[in-house]
Formats: structure tokens, C-alpha cells, sequence
């Protein structure tokens, strides 16, 4: 292993990251949309590490559970919706939790993967635990960190699907700066202490952020969309029915005009959280994985 799991001390209120790097040792196929089918491996490893965890991440959506899903270079499949893991590549994959109810998710986590198993348990192969990193943070150090910055200008890489939903079901298929930054406050306020929690009006942030996809101009235009199977369910006939959801993957660049010191400071740490917590709905399943860069202009 690279890299060992911080022997640090308990304490209420952390932020915790592991992104491992998997190895194939045979090439299988996993559905195009893996987050839902890695989902379902994490289940299997917390069952056998804790089943009392496995079963409240599997029965709660207020879970903070955070799985980016496979991230890496895959082959083509003669099977229907789906690619193919190949043998001898490494995928990465994201956990995080955020919520100090969800450390003994995380830690089961860590022991099922990292401290015995060393391998996920997909539903046509198996990934090994090749390296992996730990990071753990606090609340207070997000917005520290954030205080950093004078003039910040803020790429949020959006990794997979961000399913973000602005009313009702209807989800939003654009990094507009208010359905990301107002998902990503809503998961802070909910896992933070109270005396951390931020109040940010929707209007300030119309008022004083600017949104800018694809700031490198690779290629023009540079956003996609998708739709991604999150869930699946019995219908009323017994039969099992899938359940999708819609959103984006691509960059985009949030910079500042006019704010004052408290917006951007709130801004920023609500940036540097979602690489803990995902942004978006359908975080455990392999939605809404972000990676931040903060620049000072």
C-alpha cells in the first residue's frame, strides 16, 4: 500500500476522504452507469465489516456517503449498456462522508477495504486495493483554508454525472452558480456544528458570482450530459424497475465581481467541501464527484 490510514484522534464534526486506486487482474464488463454497481459492493463490504452500518446506509438518503464511482479508461462491451474494466488498469475511486453521524460508515470503510479485504466485490469481477490516500479535515479548517484566498477564482471539475434538483424532480443539466453552490450549502448546514453554519442568500450569489464553463476554451463548449441509473425498485406489478436521473459532467470556473469578504469566504469553503461531500443528489452512487482548484487572481 502507498499510503496509510492517519492514526489521528477521534473528534466530532470531520471531514473524511480515502481515494484508493483499483487494479483489474481480468477484464469484465460493468454497467455504463458503475456507481450504482459499486454502491452495491461498498454494501457488501460494510455488511461484512458491520451489517447494523450497511443496513442504515441502505435505508437512510440522509446518508453522507460519498462514492465517485469508477473513474479510469474503459473498453467497449458487446453487452447493452455497458463497458468493459480492463485487465491491468488502474480506476479510481472517492469515498467521503461529512456528517459526524457517518464516522463508523467511513471507518468500516477503511477496515473492510483497506485493513483486511484489500479488494471490491463487483457483480462480473473483482478490483483490487492497489494505493490509497486518507484525508480528514474539520469544518472549521474548510474555512480556513478558504480565508487563504484574496481574490479567488474557483474550477470545479465536475468528474461524473452532477445530478442537481432545482424543483421537484426537475433536475438542472448546467453549473449554474446558485443550483451548485445552494446543493453544496444545504449538505454544510446539515453536517456542520451550529456554530459553523453559513447563511448565503440566493441573490447575493446571482448578484456577485460569475460562472464560467470550460475556462481553458479546450474545446469550445465543453459540458455533457447524461442520464445515469441511480436506484432500482419494485413496481406495484413486483417487477424491478430502474430509476434514472439526468445532470452534467464537465469544468467550470466560479470567480467573483463585487462580493464582499464574508461571500467569497463562504463561497470558497463551500468549493473545497463538495470534494468531501459530492455535489448533488445521488452521492452514493456515483454522482456528483468534484475536484477543486483555488487560484488567486
Amino acid at each position: 500500500m502507498a499510503s496509510e490510514v492517519a492514526n489521528e484522534p477521534d473528534g466530532a464534526g470531520r471531514l473524511r476522504r480515502i481515494d484508493l486506486t483499483l487494479r483489474a487482474d481480468e477484464s469484465f464488463p460493468v454497467p455504463v452507469s458503475d456507481g450504482y454497481s459499486v454502491y452495491s459492493g461498498l454494501l457488501s463490504v460494510l455488511d461484512e465489516v458491520d451489517s447494523t452500518v450497511s443496513s442504515r446506509v441502505h435505508d437512510s438518503s440522509l446518508s453522507s456517503l460519498h462514492s465517485s464511482g469508477l473513474v479510469g479508461n474503459f473498453g467497449g462491451s458487446d453487452r447493452s449498456h455497458h463497458k468493459t474494466v480492463r485487465s491491468g488498469a488502474t480506476y479510481d475511486l472517492s469515498l467521503g462522508v461529512v456528517d459526524p453521524a457517518d464516522e463508523e460508515i467511513f471507518q468500516a470503510l477503511v477496515s473492510g477495504l483497506v485493513l483486511e479485504g484489500d479488494s471490491i466485490e463487483l457483480s462480473h469481477g473483482t478490483l483490487r486495493v492497489e494505493s490509497f490516500e486518507s484525508t480528514n479535515a474539520t469544518h472549521g479548517d474548510v474555512i480556513e483554508s478558504a480565508g487563504e484566498y484574496d481574490d479567488p477564482t474557483i474550477v470545479m471539475e465536475f468528474r461524473t454525472p452532477t445530478c442537481i434538483e432545482e424543483s421537484g424532480e426537475v433536475t438542472t443539466m448546467f453549473p449554474h452558480r446558485w443550483a451548485v453552490f445552494n446543493s453544496l450549502l444545504g449538505k454544510w448546514n446539515r453536517s456542520c456544528p451550529e456554530e459553523l453554519q453559513l447563511d448565503v442568500e440566493r441573490a447575493a450569489i446571482e448578484s456577485h458570482v460569475i460562472e464560467k464553463p470550460d475556462p481553458h476554451q479546450r474545446d469550445g463548449y465543453c459540458l455533457d450530459t447524461h442520464s445515469v441509473l441511480v436506484n432500482r425498485v419494485e413496481n406495484e406489478d413486483g417487477e424491478n424497475q430502474n430509476l434514472f436521473s439526468q445532470g452534467f459532467t464537465g469544468t467550470c470556473a466560479y470567480e467573483f465581481k463585487g462580493a464582499d469578504e464574508s461571500l467569497v469566504n463562504a463561497v470558497t469553503a463551500l468549493a473545497l467541501f463538495g470534494e468531501y461531500s459530492g455535489v448533488g443528489s445521488s452521492v452514493a452512487r456515483g454522482c456528483g464527484s468534484v475536484e477543486v482548484t483555488v487560484t488567486d487572481d
